[in-house]
């Protein structure tokens, strides 16, 4: 460290001071010393001025440091005055605010002594008069309720006064509050007759309401029997699927389609109300779930004059004389009979299938699904959306058939069953 010293420096007082030199010959550099000559002309002398650097240097500091402080005050003046000003006004708002509350409290306190006198007066006369007749009296009484229901009236305004913040000053005479309490008083007065407007004509309403729930009630519990037989007459077969009227109804009315419709949300009734009122959310949300079950689900005969010649079950093949289970119900038909969807639907498949030659098959939703095979042409395409009625194709002989007929089947989950009961309903 000492070779170091002695070698790059002549004392350690001259490394120490090694950085102001290097700053200071940077200034010199910058602000080189200057010389100005001035002539006197008249008297003929010239004068010789010089302006060392570090004048030179101070000059400029000088000249940034009022720049900077003119910047400042600027920006000062620009942004904060608005600020200043804004604070003056509240300021002098919350003035103005706290002289009106005092008027206000003013004014009350002469008006509570007043009250307050004249309640003390009106006692007296009631208690010591000796000669005063009933009708007197009566109106002593009354004068004594108004001026209580006034204290009442100047006790709520100074409760307010005291306790909200945004309360905003009204009175400066007395006059107005004594006129302001009459106002509220007369105020009451209608309130209390359309009170009881109101409630003759809730009273009216909530009879209105119980003939309307009566009649709607019963509306639904006729349809709704209504609509169960045809659903009763293939209880038994939908047994044998594992389901029920009830599961049945809850499908429907969550399944939705362009052709049945959206879903149906049921009612929710809070429990305090009326039970009737439940009841009918249930028959409403069953008689709708019934009605879409009607529409769903493929209760019908595909052909217009239903002659079946080969029922659901085991039976002898027509091919090989043994026993085989047949799959559908076979409906006789000459070749271009017309065939028909029994619900709406979705066509799911059109073409050709092993053994049952042309087909279409169709899906319901819920899980049902129709087929109609042997066909001799097709006249829906894949994903069209057929209703009930919508012709699908013509009866003819194709595939594995001995003859011009419709084999047709009713499927749940692709499973199919005996259709029977859904044709003959």
């Amino acid at each position: 460290m000492i070779n170091f010293i002695t070698r790059y420096f002549s004392s350690l007082w001259s490394l120490i001071t090694s950085p102001f030199r290097a700053v200071w010959r940077a200034i010199v550099r910058m602000f080189p010393p200057r010389e100005f000559t001035v002539m006197d002309t008249p008297r003929g002398n010239v004068y010789t001025f010089r302006q060392s650097s570090f004048w030179r240097f101070t000059k400029f500091c000088g000249k940034i440091g009022l720049l900077v402080w003119a910047a400042w005050s600027t920006y000062v003046f620009v942004y904060h005055r608005p600020m200043l000003q804004k604070r003056t006004q509240q300021l002098e708002e919350t003035r103005a605010a706290h002289a009106r509350h005092m008027t206000d409290l003013q004014t009350y306190l002469a008006k509570y002594n007043e009250l307050t006198r004249n309640l003390n007066v009106i006692d007296d006369k009631i208690l010591n008069d000796q000669k005063l007749t009933d009708a007197q009296k009566e109106e002593l009484m009354n004068r004594r309720v108004k001026t209580w229901g006034e204290l009442d009236f100047l006790r709520t305004r100074l409760t307010e006064m005291f306790t909200n913040e945004d309360y905003a000053p009204e009175y400066s005479k007395l006059a107005e509050l004594s006129v302001e309490y009459e106002l509220t008083r007369a105020e009451n007065e209608e309130l209390k007759k359309r009170n009881g407007q109101i409630v003759e004509t809730m009273q009216s309403v909530a009879d209105a309401d119980m003939q309307i729930v009566d009649t709607v009630s019963r509306i639904t519990t006729e349809n709704i029997e209504e609509l169960r037989k045809n659903i009763k007459k293939i209880n038994g077969t939908i047994a044998v699927l594992g389901l029920s009227e009830k599961n049945l109804v809850a499908k429907a009315n969550k399944y939705s389609n362009p052709l049945v419709g959206a879903a149906f949300s049921p009612l929710e009734i809070e429990r305090e109300l009326d039970p009737k009122y439940q009841k009918l959310a249930d028959n409403l949300e069953l008689w709708n779930g019934l009605a879409k079950l009607n529409h769903i689900l493929p209760l019908g005969a595909p052909v217009s004059r239903v002659r079946i010649t080969s029922n659901f079950g085991m039976r002898n093949d027509p091919f090989t004389g043994k026993p085989k289970k047949h799959r559908g119900i076979d409906f006789a038909g000459k070749i271009g009979t017309e065939l028909m969807a029994v619900a709406p639907g979705r066509v799911v498949s059109a073409g050709e299938r092993v053994g049952y030659g042309t087909t279409v098959e169709i899906d319901h939703g819920l899980g049902f699904s129709t087929l109609y095979a042997h066909l001799s042409q097709i006249t829906v395409s894949r994903g069209d959306w057929v209703r009930p009625g919508t012709v699908v194709g013509l009866g003819g002989s194709s595939g594995r058939s001995t003859g011009p007929h419709l084999h047709y089947e009713i499927r749940y989950k692709g499973a199919p069953f005996d259709p029977t009961k859904f044709v003959k309903e």
